[in-house]
């Protein structure tokens, strides 16, 4: 007989289907994710870009620095992709008042609007697809599993 820890990291079949059912799910919202934002005029990683500004915390900066970080991009990568919105003019730059070295971005009217639209029709679809995501993230909560 196995230690209660071994048993604890034991996965049982109903988990196993509870975690394909979750990622799956997952999966059909980021294609759903993706489709609305190349239907907007956006790579994915752009919408991300706009969606990780505009949830900043009010009054809260964002740096392009900070940007790579919540993006999980190199700096220089994080540079071309805030390049490319503000050829858009989704965003725009400016030096930090405290510190003219490094660049604050931020949304654009433009931007605004555009990431509005997008997250009342991506939060339309999370309210869709909710309950069925919480049914799985509950089979994995239940005991015994």
């Amino acid at each position: 007989m196995g230690s209660d820890s071994e048993r604890a990291r034991r996965v049982a079949r109903n988990d196993y289907v509870a975690l394909a059912s979750f990622r799956h799910a997952l999966r059909g919202f980021l294609h759903f994710s993706a489709g609305a934002a190349q239907e907007a005029g956006l790579s994915p990683q752009q919408h991300q870009a706009l969606l990780a500004i505009k949830g900043r915390a009010e009054g809260e900066a964002l740096t392009v620095g900070l940007l790579a970080e919540q993006l999980f991009l190199k700096h220089h990568s994080a540079v071309g992709l805030v390049d490319r919105l503000v050829k858009k003019r989704l965003l725009k730059r400016s030096p930090s008042p405290e510190d003219k070295r490094k660049v604050l971005v931020s949304l654009t009217a433009q931007g605004e609007a555009l990431i509005d639209r997008l997250s009342a029709t991506h939060r339309a679809e999370l309210r869709r697809i909710g309950p069925e995501l919480r049914r799985w993230l509950e089979t994995l909560d239940a005991p015994g599993s």
